[in-house]
């Protein structure tokens, strides 16, 4: 089953025990996301993406520069355990992660949730690739993806049992938008996937075909933003 199959199962049994109020409010906040204008100031293909270090989930400070010195470096930003469509692409992106290093390529996902949380899902499914935080989401907010959630929809939120003070350590919902960032090794961004709806997620295999494209002569070796917009 594709991970699109996957995520609209999950929404779809969701939406067919959840209260109509429920829904109404979710669907609301995601058209509001939509039309707010988050997506014209993403980072996108041919902009340099913020350097970053942050800690992994034993702390170890993780740099990217280190993760593409030598090849690609896939970044996917993730809202946190508590989201089941996050647990499910997390489970994807862990099944390809030994064709992305075949590929010479490195992989690393990053949420604003608390290292214990992220340590957790490291073991079930199985991730060979480094989990890291990014505290406030000020590496987010470099990369245009970061939001506020609406007061409506964070009181929903803590109906559910989901509290900010509790997974971030932060008095207020801001989360990333879900995005998929593939970046060369000199910094320019090769390929940018964002979608305001969460229960969206593109396909793991969509990278892997992306990075088969990198590989032609030329592009990683000597990459230029007037390659990349090609």
């Amino acid at each position: 089953m594709s991970l699109a199959d996957q995520l609209a199962k999950l929404k779809h049994d969701f939406e067919a025990k959840a209260p109509p109020e429920t829904i109404e409010k979710i669907h609301r906040a995601t058209a509001e996301l939509a039309r707010s204008g988050i997506l014209e100031r993403t980072l996108k293909k041919g902009d340099l993406a913020p350097e970053f270090v942050l800690p992994d989930v034993n702390g170890v400070p993780v740099s990217s520069a280190d993760l593409r010195r030598n090849g690609p470096l896939i970044v996917s930003f993730f809202r946190g355990k508590w989201c089941p469509y996050c647990n499910l692409e997390l489970s994807a992106l862990a099944k390809i992660y030994p064709r992305v290093k075949e590929l010479g390529a490195e992989l690393v996902v990053i949420s604003p949730q608390k290292s214990e949380f992220s340590a957790d899902l490291v073991k079930p499914y199985r991730i060979g690739f480094p989990i890291l935080r990014d505290f406030h989401n000020e590496i987010a907010e470099q990369f245009g993806i970061a939001f506020t959630l609406p007061e409506y929809l964070d009181a929903l939120y803590r109906e559910f049992g989901n509290d900010s003070k509790a997974w971030n350590e932060t008095e207020v919902w801001q989360l990333p938008i879900p995005a998929r960032f593939l970046i060369t090794p000199d910094g320019t961004i090769a390929d940018a996937e964002v979608n305001p709806d969460y229960t969206v997620r593109p396909e793991p295999e969509t990278i892997l075909e992306r990075l088969k494209a990198l590989k032609a002569p030329g592009v990683i070796q000597n990459p230029t933003k007037d390659v990349l917009r090609a």
